[in-house]
């Protein structure tokens, strides 16, 4: 059974969430402030969070960047109805996905499901990928460059997993997070150029010419093969 973690002030929704996620297979603890979220995350046992934006003190944002500093455990940021600003930065700060509010409980429950089979283990014995100096542990979820170790999220292993699977070959950019995520999905654009922009500064590519995923201008993205 996995363990969710809603961390949002409203006792009201964070109960209703509890009830809901819990009569559908997950163990769901709740926090009702930032730090007292970060405390139960300290203490282990939790797969997943569901994290809202709009907090007193310290808000979902600082939340995630503290967690982030220490863990790429996934998250599903609750935003703003219609805020596109607050989603783009969720996703830059390292959100594996986001829901606005008001939301349908059924739409959150989808959501946090296919982030964590995405997040779950693959089989054993899958290769190793390499490409462009980065190899890719779909095993072990581990990614190196050059031999120096790259802590990725959830989404953004699963896309760098798609690029370099696919090494010499052009991804088209709407179809680049549907065949990350082995399903389809109907993600916004700018979505998928931020977790890009974000793998690139994680990657060390050059933002100016990057040279580890490259963007093939009206096409989508490509990662070169390595040199024979």
């Amino acid at each position: 059974m996995h363990t969710v973690l809603v961390i949002d002030d409203d006792p009201g929704l964070a109960q209703l969430l509890g009830e809901y996620l819990g009569a559908r297979g997950l163990r769901v603890m709740t926090a009702t402030s930032g730090p007292e979220g970060l405390d139960r995350v300290a203490g282990g046992g939790v797969d997943l969070i569901v994290l809202d934006v709009m907090m007193p003190d310290m808000d979902g944002f600082e939340v995630l960047r503290t967690l982030r500093r220490t863990s790429s455990l996934p998250v599903v940021m609750l935003t703003a109805r219609g805020d596109d600003m607050d989603r783009i930065i969720g996703l830059e700060i390292g959100a594996d996905d986001y829901l606005a509010k008001p939301f349908n409980p059924r739409e959150l429950l989808a959501r946090v499901s296919a982030v964590l089979r995405r997040s779950a283990a693959p089989e054993p014995a899958a290769a190793a990928l390499t490409a462009a100096g980065i190899r890719l542990d779909p095993e072990r979820r581990e990614v190196t460059v050059e031999g120096a170790p790259v802590e990725l999220t959830t989404t953004e292993f699963d896309l760098l997993r798609a690029l370099v699977a696919a090494a010499g070959r052009v991804i088209p950019r709407e179809r680049l997070m549907e065949q990350a995520r082995g399903e389809e999905w109907a993600a916004y654009d700018r979505s998928v150029d931020v977790h890009i922009s974000h793998l690139r500064r994680k990657l060390g590519d050059d933002p100016r010419s990057p040279a580890r995923i490259k963007t093939i201008r009206g096409v989508g993205y490509l990662v070169p093969r390595d040199k024979e």
